[in-house]
Order: structure tokens, then sequence, then C-alpha cells
């Protein structure tokens, strides 16, 4: 017990830590391709609303980026003082990887952004426009070497196991691009696209609710639509491909996702199960509601194709059922209802009554976190399914945590807490307040003085242009892109 306590509370530490950090790098990732396409919007069009949208939700990235740098921070430490024997026998593929996002994704990144948040006025719009692809990519690269890392936990591979248990990379190639990490890294990028739609689209929805014809709300409305529409069928299908490379080489993992505890009989299929109380004691689900061969369907794609069962696992090899079982449900019932969302939206644009339909508004402003709560019940099937393993196969979580005492360890777990809650608490506040207000023509950006002066060589490049005036507004019906 001394030892399994504070393994729990590491965990739970570390859990918690990048649950804030994956939701806030993923709004970042998101908001960096949105401002990027505004931005070019406002290159070619000239249009004053997609640079008053750009300056709108740049305050809102940069609070982000604010905030999630910290979290960040804070989490790449842990694997020193609570998982300490983890960096000692990983360390040498770990630590590349995370050097390589530090190196090219955060350098790249950071480099950038002053340019970004403050020097359109200074450098000219074009270049500005390379910057903000600059911090696009630098959050690309980000996405491509933590999951690269994580990737790699969950399907270890070119690499040397010695006599003491560390590993030895031989093969970077194939540490990089192991069998995981495309799925993985499709899968997480379409999520970050859609938690960052569902965010736009509330705030849309919200000033549409007060001010049916506010331009800047119906383009963010419009834009969100259009990405989920697009997105979330994408995201099924990453989804089911993911899915197949899972059953191939987590195999007890998707067996909980099912809650399949013995294998049916030959030609009666895999069901459905919609509904279940997994108990992991008795090995067996109670109260379960299913529908017969429909499993069989997405797991081997046909009818009467079978996977293997939990019970067919020792009981020490498979993951705690119940949590990655309802994760599961969770997250693709949340998915279910966004390619909905996408689909009305569509519907609703054919039949030239999207601004009409303030009931589909009225739904989107409470779905404002489904795509970022979606995303973190596929993380907690992810890495709750991958237990008890930290390197799957090879290396049992309880193997890499640091032999600290229970003391020290809740001490920073409580400390992490209290300042995570204290921090994102407030920045969540100001960036509600922030959003409570709808763009405004000649939008402010982080700095106003700055702002003011980019928004009078706007107007005046506009009136160089001719009939893209960006002193115009654009017509209601231009909006509608």
């Amino acid at each position: 017990m001394e030892h399994v306590f504070p393994l729990l509370i590491a965990r739970a530490q570390f859990a918690f830590t990048i649950g804030f950090h994956i939701v806030l790098a993923a709004f970042t990732l998101g908001l960096a391709h949105f401002l990027m396409a505004l931005e070019a919007m406002w290159l070619w069009r000239r249009r004053q609303v997609y640079l008053d949208l750009y300056r709108y939700w740049l305050k809102i990235f940069a609070l982000n980026v604010a905030v999630g740098v910290v979290s960040g921070v804070v989490m790449e430490f842990e694997f020193g003082t609570n998982w300490g024997a983890f960096s000692t026998r990983a360390g040498a593929i770990i630590g590349p990887l995370m050097f390589y996002e530090v190196l090219v994704a955060f350098f790249l990144e950071a480099g950038f952004m002053g340019i970004m948040l403050f020097g359109m006025q200074k450098v000219g719009p074009k270049l500005h426009f390379f910057t903000t692809c600059m911090v696009a990519l630098g959050s690309l690269f980000s996405a491509f070497w933590i999951l690269s890392a994580n990737s790699w936990m969950q399907t270890p591979a070119g690499f040397l196991l010695d006599d003491g248990g560390r590993f030895h990379p031989l093969d970077w190639p194939a540490i990089i691009f192991n069998p995981s990490f495309g799925y993985r890294l499709a899968h997480m990028l379409l999520a970050a696209v859609l938690g960052t739609a569902f965010m736009v689209a509330a705030a849309g929805a919200w000033h549409l609710l007060r001010d049916n014809r506010n331009p800047a709300a119906r383009v963010m409305f419009s834009w969100a639509l259009w990405t989920v529409a697009v997105a979330a069928p994408l995201q099924i299908l990453a989804g089911d491909l993911h899915g197949e490379n899972t059953l191939r080489y987590q195999p007890q993992k998707v067996a909980a996702m099912e809650g399949d505890w013995n294998r049916p009989p030959p030609g009666a299929g895999e069901p459905m199960r919609l509904f279940a109380l997994p108990d992991s004691a008795a090995r067996r689900n109670h109260w379960e509601v299913s529908i017969p061969h429909v499993g069989s369907l997405y797991l081997r794609h046909n009818l009467t194709g079978t996977i293997k069962s939990l019970n067919e696992f020792p009981p020490q090899d498979i993951p705690p059922v119940p949590l990655v079982f309802f994760a599961f449900r969770a997250m693709v019932g949340l998915g279910l209802v966004m390619t909905l969302t996408g689909v009305a939206g569509a519907a609703l644009r054919w039949r030239g009554a999207l601004w009409r339909a303030r009931w589909l508004q009225r739904i989107m402003v409470p779905l404002a976190p489904a795509g970022f709560i979606a995303m973190l019940a596929g993380w907690l099937v992810t890495e709750a399914g991958r237990q008890p393993y930290m390197v799957y196969g090879l290396m049992r979580t309880d193997e890499g945590v640091t032999p600290i005492s229970t003391a020290q360890v809740m001490t920073s777990a409580v400390a992490v807490a209290t300042i995570y809650l204290l921090v994102f608490g407030t920045g969540l506040i100001y960036m509600l307040r922030l959003l409570a207000h709808p763009p405004r023509p000649g939008e402010e950006g982080p700095v106003p003085s700055l702002a003011r002066q980019t928004g009078d060589d706007a107007a005046n490049a506009g009136r160089e242009t001719g009939p893209h005036s960006s002193e115009q507004q654009p017509r209601h019906d231009e909006t509608r892109s």
C-alpha cells in the first residue's frame, strides 16, 4: 500500500495537468489555423470584417498561449519529479523527441509570436501573414513531436532493450513513424479543428441571437459550421482506421472499449453494447443493452467477425474497463452530435434558412465545449486503455514511478491543482468576458494604440484597392461564405 498510494496520486496529478494542457494546446493549434485563414481572406478580399475578426480572436489566442505554456512546462517537470524511473529507462528515446518539439516547434512558434501580436504596422500585411503562417506551422510541429512520443509509448518500435531494462534507439524513422503515429496524428488534428470550430460557432451563435445581422457573427457561425460539416465525417473515418490499428496492436484496449468479456459463439457476431455496467471483479457486465451483429460491422466490417475478449487476457493485463467503456461512449456520442450539427447547418444553408434558424443558434451555445470534452474522453480511452503499461507490453506503469513518499507527492499534487485552478479559472473568466462582446468595426488588437494605427493603415490600403475598400462593410449576403 505504501507504494500503491503514491503511484495513484502521481497518475492523478499527471492526468490533471495533461488534461488542462491538451485542451489548451489543441485550442492553440485550431485558433492558429483559423487566424491564418482570416488573415488570408483579408489580404485577398480586403474586407474589414475579416481584419476585425482576426484582431478579435488574436486576443483569445494570446491569452490561450500564455496560459498553455505554463501548463506544458509543469507537465514536463513531472517526468523528473514523479516519473524518474521512466525517464531513466526511456529517456534516450523520449528525451530527444521532446527536445525536437522544443527546438523546432516552440522556438518557431515563440519566435514569430511577438510579430504576430504587435507587428502588423511594422512589417506590413504580407510579411505579417507570413508570421501568422509560421506560428500555425509551429503549432503543427508541436503536435507532431508530442504525438510521436506518445504513440511510441503505445506502439513501441525501432529500439533495443538492454539487460537493465533501458530503451536504446536503433532506428529513428521507425521510432518517430511508429505503427500508430499516423492514425493518432490525424485523429488529434481533426479533434483540435472540431473543438475550435465549436468554440467559434458558439461565439457566433451567441452574438447572432442578440443581433441577427451582425456580419462578423455571421462569418464566425458560417465558417465554423462549414468546418464541422467537413471535419466531423473525416473524424469518423479517421476514428475507424485508428480503431483498426488499435485492434491490431492493443486488442485488450478495444475489448475494454466494447465491454466484451466473452467471445460470442461462431456466427453470432459482435453486438454493439449501447449501455452496460462493467464489473471487473466479476469479469462480466450488468444491465447490458446491445444490438446484435452491429459491433461486427465497425470492428470487422462484416456481420459475423469477432475480437479477443477480456477473459482471454490475464486479469493483471487488462485496463480499468468501466473508465474506458464509458469514456469511449462519451466520445462517440459527442462525435455523433457534432456530425448532426454539421449536417443540420448544411441543410439549412441549402434551404437559405441558416440565419433564421434560431433553434440551431441556441443549440450551438451550450455545445461550445463539446469538441474538447470529446477530445478529453478520447484521451482517457487512449491512456487508460493502455494500462497497466507505460510502454505498452514492455514497461508497467508502477515500474516508472519515482520512489517518493506519499507526503511529497500529495503536497506537489495539491500545489499544482491549486495553482492550475486559480490560473486557468482566471484565464477562463477573462476569455468569456472577451467573447461576451461582439467584434466591432475597427476592432482593437492586443495593444489598442497599435491596433488603431493598424486600422488606419488598413483603411488607407483598402482605399488604394478600389471597390474592395477596407472601410466598406460587407453586405450581409457576402458573409454567407
